[in-house]
């Protein structure tokens, strides 16, 4: 069931779960190379590894932060599982945003609690986890996912990572979640977008082409409000900002990129790990303006040639007589 604070009477969604590990949590198993593996635990179930099975009753009722031995006597950690391995290691319909960027985005668009927040594509459920933390139980997700069968399972997963027990499709049991199945382009331009997708303080997409958006968003945006796209290639980077920069009702966007390195540390070797999170996204974000006002003019002089006859894309013209 649902996280309680600590009078034990309000559900605060947090998906933490503490106290004795039960059955249908996951837990996190690390062996002495610092390999780890995900596993649900299941009464009477064993997990089996190259050396030995592991009986999941070893865990069940017992706390975590302990160390348990396959049957080949080779010991392993057990905690439960974080956030970002939970999201890392679910099911997947679609690809996952991963928690390097999920972190970006929550903390870059200032999600907060209460916060009334529009995301598309809801793909597996890993950035709708993330979201659906910070807005809190007075906030409000709207997802929009146009694949059935991906909602069904971001919807499973998102039940499985707060614990409601819901087993209905589509239905993942958390109240401040509004999970559709839909085309967000289309929803945005029918008459009644202003109050069946807004008004929204946050808007969050994670789809092909996040700038077929960027009008209908600006009609349900709150001004002061945080657009994000997350987008793959850089193709999509550029349309995406310069169509948020054509249509003048927005700040400057900022695209980023985030890489994550670790580092070995031992005695006197230290370095860099062989392995990194490269890249897997860039991020791009503007602030909605109030209406009727315009953004100023980008002072910086263009790179030579980047507007030059080859380009096609989006294109500022001078401000209108009327800002959008």
């Amino acid at each position: 069931m649902p996280d309680q604070d600590t009078s034990g009477s309000l559900p605060v969604w947090s998906g933490v779960r503490t106290g004795p590990l039960q059955p249908g949590e996951r837990v996190t198993l690390t062996d002495p190379k610092g390999r780890r593996h995900s596993l649900l635990l299941t009464a009477g179930k064993t997990f089996h590894t190259t050396k030995g099975g592991i009986a999941h009753d070893d865990l069940i009722g017992g706390p975590e932060g302990v160390v348990v031995s396959s049957a080949q006597g080779v010991q392993y950690l057990a905690f439960r599982s974080l956030m970002a391995e939970f999201t890392t290691r679910m099911p997947r319909g679609a690809q996952v945003v991963y928690p390097k960027d999920a972190a970006q985005i929550v903390m870059g668009t200032d999600v907060f609690p209460g916060a009334r927040v529009l995301e598309a594509g809801a793909g597996s459920g890993a950035l709708s986890c993330a979201l659906l933390r910070a807005v809190g139980p007075t906030g409000r997700l709207t997802s929009y996912e146009r694949r059935e069968d991906f909602a069904e399972v971001a919807a499973r997963n998102v039940a499985n990572f707060f614990g409601t027990g819901s087993t209905a499709p589509l239905d993942s049991g958390h109240p401040c979640w509004d999970l559709r199945v839909g085309d967000l382009v289309e929803a945005l331009d029918a008459p009644d977008a202003a109050t069946a997708v807004g008004p929204v303080d946050r808007v969050v997409l994670d789809m092909l082409a996040p700038w077929e958006c960027v009008d209908g968003v600006a009609r349900v945006l709150e001004p002061g409000g945080v657009f994000c796209a997350y987008v793959a290639t850089t193709t999509q980077l550029g349309r995406t900002v310069e169509t948020l920069r054509a249509h003048t009702g927005f700040t400057e966007p900022e695209a980023t990129e985030t890489l994550v390195r670790a580092w070995h540390a031992e005695g006197l070797a230290v370095r860099p790990a062989h392995n990194m999170v490269g890249h897997t996204g860039f991020l791009i974000t503007a602030r909605r303006l109030a209406p009727g006002v315009v953004a100023p003019v980008k002072k910086r002089r263009p790179a030579p040639g980047a507007y030059g006859e080859d380009y096609t894309g989006p294109r500022r013209e001078a401000p209108p007589a009327e800002a959008r």
